[in-house]
């Protein structure tokens, strides 16, 4: 049945053909994660969801991405997606080989929206290919050429790759087997001016706006204009000379009042005010000498604090010297190790380094204020007479804090030339002893490793001849066993034999290596458990795996009944010299043969 014009037709179906889905095309949009639409533009699954494809992890195509050049992302090739037959209303699409590779395609020029098909039937009609390509969106124009191809340009660029989906399949049109009414589809980019041209135009545009983006950005962190001046008026000639009395507002009016005298604003009516401002002005000068005076009694009092301070420091300094000079002297020096007058000396060093930098410094302090205090001895000969006095002091102070200092210094060179004089003639007698010690401990590290060699080579060579005699020993046993189990294996037969011939069937019951029902389930338990593990276990192992049935089982009884079980279980040696270890086997299938 049809449903108009344009819808899935089934009954076009040719009868010799399988019967394939009536919604392979919708199938083969939810491959590609497409909203499926039907021939009419309608939606053949009205409750479709393009994020839930049927191919997982193809993503959707969403219809908002061309116009900046994006495209999707193509399939990965491990998940090839599932092509299906496509039936229109007067033609069908046969999918290609899944095994073959996918159709090769150009290089995708910028905006394309215009494909180019080939490999179309014969006798191929317009009407089809919209028929066929419409399902990929909304056709502006078709080319169609007389050897067998067309040019399809769609309205948006997301369509391309809709219709790239049908390259490779095979197109029949209606159920006719002639060459002429069948083709095999070849879809690839095509380039066209005014895809170019369109795309062009929205990149110079998307440019135009970045462009203004950029511009309102950097509006936007621009710092702001300084405030018009004011026209000059008697009002705000007023407001200005009250401003030029305010501190806060000093800067500001007086700004204003440059821009006034700049502009030409004085005349004869406006002279007096002007000349009022200007002696507004002119009384701000004390105010800030008055306040440059504050700001250097401040310096004065810094300066001072900062003198005091680094005096301190310099008192603090020379103590630390002295105790240093104090520990170097022969009473303390003698008592210490080697590193430890080491680190003393380095330490004074630093310290008198250090102390001599400080001292530097307020000595120039202390010169730099002399020379002011000259300076002003000559412009102000008035004040001399006050000056000398503190003058002679401070000096008086500098040359006792030299004197200190220079005997301090003094007193430290000494101390470190006998230190240099003692270290020298200790480090060349040090010398000679070391080296005798290091002799000696050479040649006694020699023959200790030569000891040890002989030691060694001796062990070694007892070693291999133990090493022999174990092998020996081994083949020994090996010889011993295989003996001791043929003469077992004999006996074994003889008495069965006997046993037959000589006691009934009761007797033999009677004395049966089993004794009990709980022996027999026992036996049934380790058969089963040794015939799991075919190269044996030992009997710890097996004792193990029958205590978590029965905690009350033992290994001494366990071993006794396989012992008496000699047709059931079998012991056997495995390992080398000190791995020997016994091994229990499984040997009812040999045991029943020879009973």
């Amino acid at each position: 049945s049809t449903d108009g014009g344009r819808n899935l037709s089934l009954d076009s179906i040719p009868m010799g053909l399988p019967m394939s889905d009536p919604t392979a095309w919708a199938t083969a949009m939810n491959n590609l994660g497409m909203a499926p639409m039907g021939m009419t533009g309608q939606p053949l699954l009205p409750d479709f969801d393009p994020a839930l494809g049927m191919m997982t992890g193809i993503p959707p195509i969403n219809p908002m991405m061309p116009g900046l050049g994006i495209v999707p992302p193509p399939i990965p090739p491990d998940m090839p997606a599932v092509k299906e037959i496509i039936h229109c209303k007067s033609c069908t699409l046969f999918p290609p080989n899944p095994h073959l590779p996918p159709p090769a395609t150009r290089e995708r020029p910028p905006g394309c929206k215009t494909v180019f098909v080939g490999g179309l039937p014969e006798n191929g009609t317009e009407q089809i290919i919209m028929e066929v390509f419409e399902q990929c969106g909304e056709v502006i124009a078709i080319r169609k050429s007389k050897k067998n191809f067309c040019h399809i340009r769609f309205a948006e660029e997301f369509m391309v790759d809709k219709a790239l989906y049908l390259s490779g399949y095979r197109i029949r049109l209606g159920s006719s087997t002639d060459k002429k009414d069948t083709g095999r589809l070849h879809v690839d980019f095509a380039q066209a001016r005014d895809d170019l041209y369109e795309w062009e135009c929205k990149q110079r545009m998307l440019a135009r706006e970045e462009r203004h983006r950029r511009r309102l950005a950097e509006e936007r962190f621009r710092p702001p204009s300084p405030p018009p001046v004011v026209h000059y008026s008697d009002h705000e000639c007023s407001v200005v000379a009250e401003k030029l009395k305010d501190d806060t507002k000093f800067s500001e009016a007086i700004q204003t009042l440059l821009t006034w005298i700049e502009r030409g604003e004085v005349n004869r009516r406006t002279a007096n005010n002007f000349y009022s401002m200007i002696q507004s002005a002119n009384s701000h000068i004390r105010r800030l000498v008055n306040e440059k005076a504050a700001h250097e009694k401040e310096m004065e009092e810094a300066k001072e604090k900062f003198k005091l301070a680094l005096s301190g420091i310099l008192v603090q300094f020379e103590q630390i010297v002295a105790v240093y000079h104090s520990a170097s002297k022969q009473k303390a020096w003698d008592h210490f190790t080697k590193a430890q007058r080491k680190n003393i000396s380095v330490w004074c060093k630093q310290a008198e380094e250090i102390r001599n930098i400080h001292n530097d410094e307020l000595m120039g302090i202390r010169r730099e204020e002399e020379m002011e205090m000259s300076d002003e001895e000559i412009e102000d000969p008035s004040e001399m007479k006050e000056t000398e006095e503190s003058a002679l002091v401070s000096q008086v102070e500098a040359l006792k804090e030299e004197n200190d200092s220079l005997r301090w210094q003094l007193d430290a060179y000494r101390n470190e030339v006998e230190l240099l004089k003692q270290e020298q003639g200790k480090a060349t007698r040090d010398e000679d002893t070391t080296k005798e010690q290091q002799m000696k401990l050479l040649q006694q590290a020699l023959q200790g490793m030569q000891k040890h060699l002989l030691k060694v080579q001796e062990e070694y060579k007892k070693r291999e001849a133990e090493l022999e005699k174990v092998k020996e020993d081994k083949l020994k046993i090996e010889t011993l066993l295989e003996n001791l189990k043929e003469q077992e294996s004999s006996t074994s037969r003889v008495c069965a034999c006997s046993q037959e011939k000589e006691c009934p069937v009761e007797k033999t019951l009677s004395n049966s290596p089993v004794k009990s029902e709980r022996e027999v389930l026992l036996v049934g338990i380790i058969s089963t458990f040794l015939h799991v593990h075919p190269f044996g276990a030992s009997i710890e192992y097996i004792c193990s795996y029958l205590q978590r049935l029965d905690s009350k089982i033992c290994t001494a009884e366990v071993e006794v009944l396989m012992t008496r079980l000699q047709n059931t279980f079998r012991q056997e040696l495995s390992g080398v010299g000190a791995s020997l270890e016994k091994r229990w086997k499984f040997c009812g299938f040999d045991g029943l043969k020879m009973t």
